[in-house]
């Protein structure tokens, strides 16, 4: 009987985390569709039309309230930090698939999976396919999914030092993928010095008026992912060793 609880309590606590994220991707692309309606009424492309810094910094500001959104609902529903780690990661996956969803209902955008969109603006903008985010997004909703369930069946995962380091390192490597072109722009432009000053600089602002995203460093992306999973793989393996229980079943 508890068993079975436990078994209801897990779905019920993924199914209203996933509620509540799909209601907030679909809220983030209501404010794409009044920002795209102010800055780009003849639509998203590159190279994008100059948006006030103040603008800008209003958005790096909502970026930084919606992770600590998402990051307190999971630590409200769950009192482990293995769970609120799968709570924290299946929510952000299911937040960034439902955006895209609702900006394809809402606008009819993008147009492919290839299309190009700034994904986030924290530290530099984060720029990439989207089919990039959304296989991240489905990465972080089966990682959820799997810390949840083996807390369910063996509630004792450690993650671990060396699932820490690889699904770390992988992060690292997918966000150098979405930061490198800007990165580059900031770099070889010689705007490092004044990084603090990026928004009010006018000659760095022209160099992005003139950027067009051309090529997206797949071979690392995938070696990011690669690393994401292999990470994944191994807290399984370690969870359903010290269980004792390896290829157990419920």
């Amino acid at each position: 009987m508890n068993a079975e609880k436990t078994k209801t309590d897990h779905v019920r606590r993924f199914v209203w985390l996933g509620i509540f994220a799909a209601a907030m991707g679909a809220l983030e692309a209501i404010v794409v569709v009044y920002l795209r309606e102010l800055y780009h009424p003849a639509g998203f492309q590159f190279p994008m039309t100059p948006v006030p810094h103040t603008m800008l910094l209003m958005e790096m500001l909502r970026e930084s309230c919606t992770i600590v959104m998402l990051a307190a609902v999971s630590a409200a529903v769950t009192k482990t930090f293995p769970l609120r780690f799968s709570s924290f990661v299946f929510t952000f996956g299911m937040w960034d698939l439902f955006y895209y969803l609702a900006l394809k209902l809402l606008l009819d955008w993008p147009s492919s999976l290839f299309t190009w969109d700034i994904l986030f603006l924290i530290p530099v903008a984060w720029t990439g396919p989207v089919l990039a985010p959304l296989v991240v997004s489905l990465t972080l909703i089966g990682l959820g999914l799997l810390v949840g369930r083996l807390d369910r069946k063996y509630a004792m995962v450690r993650i671990g030092t060396a699932a820490w380091s690889l699904m770390g390192l992988g992060a690292f490597v997918i966000f150098l993928a979405f930061i490198r072109d800007y990165s580059k722009i900031i770099i070889e432009g010689g705007f490092l010095a004044d990084f603090g000053r990026l928004l009010r600089d006018q000659a760095f602002q022209a160099a992005l008026a003139s950027y067009v995203p051309r090529h997206f460093p797949w071979s690392a992306f995938a070696l990011g992912e690669t690393l994401l999973l292999a990470g994944a793989m191994v807290l399984y393996r370690r969870t359903t060793r010290d269980a004792g229980i390896v290829g157990g079943t419920d």
